[in-house]
């Protein structure tokens, strides 16, 4: 922590009582996973918020019966406002990559295995000495987390140093990570097979859990943060 900052006890927000429902859920949620614990005592607090989730797009008519283009909102999703927290956090200065240059090391290759990591930053645990500091308060009692959660400012460099710490020996020359998103590629079916079958020999080693829903294996293209990757071309995903 930063030197001259006292910890903060925020109270709780009054929320919608629609929202109460998608709040009680998602705690619900943690408790059984164990990644949260009820704590009745602690010199941090921050309080929940809920974010609208945006699917797509339509088109509604407003006042002045003009066609205006609105996202819908398709859910809600609950964070909490750790921006006293991030405040008298030290930073965390560990870079992230330069996705322009990572993306055109990804490019070239004949085969590809687009893989992402399951439940994010929630597969890195917090010294249990911190874990009181992760406090949240919401209708239903205040609770800390045992593994780190997303809202965190040293969350990202966190969890990048971690991955980069995995793969080390791999980054650049069999595989590319940006967060919990993982790249394998090869010049051959073969090649990026191996390479496939290395990099989840040092997940298991690692206890490093993948969402198997949404990996792609053996692909000749694939999205890579929001852009198009094959062996001809980067482009812009529209």
């Amino acid at each position: 922590m930063e030197d001259g900052f006292k910890p903060a006890v925020q109270h709780q927000r009054r929320v919608n009582l629609k929202i109460h429902e998608v709040i009680k859920k998602e705690v619900v949620k943690l408790l059984d996973a164990g990644l949260i614990y009820p704590i009745s005592d602690s010199p941090w607090v921050s309080p929940v918020h809920c974010v609208p989730k945006k699917g797509g797009m339509t088109v509604v008519t407003n006042e002045d019966n003009e066609l205006i283009p609105t996202r819908l909102v398709t859910g809600w999703r609950v964070c909490i406002d750790y921006r006293k927290l991030n405040d008298a956090t030290r930073k965390d200065h560990f870079p992230l990559p330069f996705m322009d240059q990572m993306l055109e090391r990804l490019a070239g290759n004949e085969y590809y295995c687009f893989l992402d990591g399951f439940s994010g930053y929630f597969q890195i645990p917090i010294d249990p000495q911190d874990q009181e500091k992760t406090t949240f308060t919401c209708p239903y009692g205040t609770f800390a987390y045992r593994r780190m959660p997303f809202g965190l400012c040293n969350a990202p460099g966190t969890f990048q140093r971690c991955m980069m710490a995995i793969f080390h020996d791999m980054i650049e020359e069999t595989m590319e990570v940006f967060m919990d998103d993982f790249s394998v590629f090869g010049d051959s079916f073969s090649s990026c097979l191996s390479h496939l079958d290395k990099m989840l020999k040092r997940c298991e080693d690692t206890n490093l859990v993948l969402n198997w829903e949404k990996c792609h294996f053996m692909v000749k293209e694939g999205i890579v943060l929001g852009h198009k990757i094959s062996k001809s071309r980067i482009e812009v995903d529209r």
